[in-house]
């Protein structure tokens, strides 16, 4: 199999051989115009089929990663393992517990990615989700900032974050959007049984489209003049006001109060 690296490998056949053996992919690029082949388009259709992040992109770029005959398609293949909400959450719920899911919006640094993933590990976040396009790529440099979390928190990718909303409500969560514009603060917001937290990027927040499935939106109270905390850091705010009440919660449920 031909690679420039360890974890990125190019040419049709190369591509569809990894394909064929399971690997995992963070994404492939297809160069931009290229003719339908048979090859090619089979390739196209088992990435569509496997639900596998592609982008069109100018053979320039292609040229800018490998000078090697890459036949207008180069592959990376993930540093992790890639797992499915649908079937998380069952799970979950099976075991008796009241799930804590993290959607990130477009969280596109690497390294609050990797952060990210450490803090929502050690609390016990049950899966983070992230969409297909936009969101951060999850290389070596994403899982060392994360101390190893990434490769046991559950990561799961979806093509439209509305319909994940939409299906974590129906699931019986109770989806919580974090924004600065929010009049009601964290503090103030019941955050206690099934959740899913919404996150946004660092410099746009909250894609507009997302509020619509939202439940709650809350803000973190801020007294300096910054205006504004690293995403890394408001998610762990979020994350442990989450586990505060649901430790609350249980306190007064064992005294009975």
């Amino acid at each position: 199999m031909k690679k420039t690296s360890d974890r990125i490998i190019y040419g049709i056949h190369a591509v569809i051989e990894a394909l064929d053996a399971g690997k995992e992919f963070e994404k492939v690029l297809l160069k931009s115009g290229r003719g339908t082949s048979e090859y090619f388009t089979s390739l196209r259709n088992q990435l569509i089929d496997n639900k596998i992040p592609f982008q069109h992109v100018p053979v320039e770029k292609l040229n800018s990663i490998t000078r090697k005959n890459h036949q207008g398609v180069i592959a990376y293949l993930s540093e992790i393992n890639y797992s499915e909400i649908e079937f998380i959450l069952p799970q979950i719920f099976s075991e008796g517990r009241s799930p804590m899911i993290l959607v990130l919006d477009q969280v596109s640094d690497v390294r609050n990615f990797g952060a990210i993933s450490r803090t929502a590990e050690c609390a016990g976040v049950d899966a983070i989700v992230i969409p297909f396009k936009g969101g951060a790529r999850i290389n070596a440099e994403a899982v060392k900032t994360s101390a190893g979390a990434l490769h046991s928190i559950p990561v799961c990718r979806h093509a439209d974050l509305r319909l994940l909303l939409d299906f974590l409500r129906n699931s019986g969560l109770k989806v919580v959007a974090a924004t600065e514009k929010a009049e009601r603060t964290i503090y103030q917001a019941d955050l206690t049984g099934p959740v899913a937290i919404v996150m946004g990027s660092e410099d746009r927040g909250i894609s507009d489209a997302l509020f619509e499935f939202v439940d709650h939106r809350v803000s973190i109270p801020q007294y300096g003049q910054i205006g504004s905390l690293n995403v890394s850091v408001a998610s762990g705010v979020m994350i442990y006001e989450v586990v505060r009440q649901r430790n609350a919660a249980s306190i007064r449920a064992e005294s009975g109060d």
